[in-house]
């Protein structure tokens, strides 16, 4: 280059080369490939559509998670380029004499040609999907890269269109991380450490599975990871059984399933003096997510490196009564509550079988919510109608009468929360949903409490527990076993 030479007229002959160099030379393959590629990426339909499918595949949070950041590292890209990328640089499409009429695009973009948006957003979605999971990252990096080489291919962009555009959107992605944080970029959640044996081949872990949270896949992961753990299936009223039989023979006992399959494990564990270990599966998993598990594979991470927590485990008094008539003391490792979320989550329970749980779930609450009516009960000695008492084993850090998560599963508190009695139930449960974890209302009221008494509770009234229903005493004492759970989870989150 000579130095006189102005540097972008340099760049701009560049440009021009690389992209005659690419018009004429021939690309096995592509040309039934490139151009459908490029189409399907207009308006972001093809990373829409590829969102949809890692959530729906991934089955896991990891997934979901990914497939969010890739769409809103998307989002922030393509508002980024058509608001000022393409106004600040007017640069004209690149003449298509040299590209074979084969290659061309069918409709031609109106736009500016600097820089590509295409590029942009096929960047932004795979460098997002990246961050949350390298697995789903490495699938979508060739297909982004095949996008961003189908606008030179096609003739609707310079390849410095197309490399600017890629940067903008690597830099979107970034952007968005910097608003919310990756899952590794976090700590996990608070909790007292321990040093439980280290399992790196799984010698001494029983796993009971229960078989309606799907165990196919579970058994091929755990024994790739673990091969000398032993995986025992079984049915849902099985579970109870096979847990006591486990204990009898493990070192670590595992479990895999929802949140009442992992009450059942957690109670034996306890009782036995074993450390847990959770698989998560099934439908709810709050325990495990609380806990930073969101797969079998993290499970495994912390059991081969013997990483573990001691966690509290709420306990309430009478609990339910055993197959011999007497009362037990029972356990939740998440939540009890009173009033209408237990006749909730019977309706929903009844109906999920036939018309899915989501579904369920929506019209159990319209049921609930329409005919309900308020349980009247004793709470700090003064008798008041109530439409829910919840109790959670430890503060959860989003507001609400059933809020979504926990920092800190040693604090020994219960997060204890009242919506009063009165007319319109579901005003008053969004009223109480916006309102903070330590607040107070003529509608609601929540608090930190060690210990909390329910008197006067009529007979029949059920009781939910970890996604379980029983009859309620006509009298119930909540309270924390501090640290009495050991259960391990892994230090670093991925």
């Amino acid at each position: 280059m000579n130095d006189t030479e102005p540097r972008h007229r340099w760049m701009s002959r560049w440009d021009r080369r690389i992209f005659q160099g690419v018009a004429r030379h021939q690309w096995p393959g592509a040309e039934p490939v490139l151009p459908r590629l490029s189409r399907a990426a207009n308006h972001g339909v093809l990373w829409f559509g590829a969102a949809a499918g890692i959530a729906v595949v991934g089955r896991d949070a990891r997934a979901r998670r990914a497939a969010g950041r890739g769409v809103a590292s998307l989002a922030v890209a393509s508002a980024l380029i058509n608001t000022v990328g393409k106004r600040a640089v007017r640069r004209s499409r690149p003449l298509l004499d040299s590209v074979p009429l084969m290659r061309q695009l069918k409709r031609q973009p109106f736009t500016t040609s600097f820089p590509s948006g295409h590029a942009a957003s096929a960047a932004a979605f795979a460098t997002g999907v990246a961050m949350e999971s390298r697995g789903w990252g490495a699938v979508v990096a060739p297909v982004a890269a095949s996008v961003a080489f189908s606008r030179v291919y096609t003739g609707v962009h310079y390849p410095s269109d197309v490399l600017v555009g890629a940067a903008l959107g690597v830099g979107a992605a970034f952007a968005v991380r910097g608003l919310v944080p990756t899952r590794s970029q976090l700590s996990p959640p608070a909790a007292h450490a321990v040093d439980p044996p280290a399992l790196p081949d799984g010698d001494g872990l029983v796993v009971v599975v229960n078989r309606r949270s799907g165990s196919a896949a579970l058994a091929g992961l755990v024994t790739a990871a673990l091969p000398r753990a032993e995986v025992v299936e079984c049915e849902p009223d099985e579970v109870a059984a096979e847990l006591a039989r486990a204990a009898q023979r493990a070192r670590v006992l595992g479990v895999y399933g929802g949140d009442g399959t992992i009450n059942a494990a957690a109670t034996v564990a306890v009782s036995r003096g074993l450390p847990l270990a959770v698989f998560p599966g099934a439908t709810y998993n709050h325990f495990a997510h609380d806990l930073g598990i969101e797969s079998v594979q993290d499970t495994c991470r912390a059991l081969a490196a013997g990483e573990a927590a001691r966690v509290d485990l709420g306990r309430f008094t009478p609990g339910p009564v055993t197959s011999a008539g007497r009362a037990s003391v029972g356990y939740f490792v998440n939540t009890l509550s009173l009033g209408v979320y237990p006749e909730l989550v019977t309706y929903r329970e009844r109906w999920e079988h036939r018309v899915g749980g989501w579904p369920a779930g929506v019209l159990a609450a319209a049921k609930v919510l329409r005919r309900g009516r308020p349980l009247v009960v004793e709470v700090a000695g003064r008798r008041r109608p109530v439409w829910l008492l919840f109790a959670g084993n430890g503060l959860y850090r989003q507001s609400g009468p059933a809020p979504g998560n926990r920092h800190d599963l040693s604090d020994g508190l219960l997060d204890v929360r009242i919506v009063h009695g009165g007319a319109n139930p579901g005003l008053r449960l969004v009223a109480a949903a916006l309102a903070g974890p330590l607040s107070r209302s003529p509608v609601h009221a929540a608090q930190q409490r060690h210990r909390v008494r329910v008197a006067g509770i009529a007979p029949g009234t059920p009781l939910a527990y970890d996604g379980e229903v029983t009859d309620c005493p006509g009298t119930l004492t909540v309270d924390k076993l501090p640290r009495a759970l050991v259960v391990y989870r892994p230090e670093r989150l991925l």
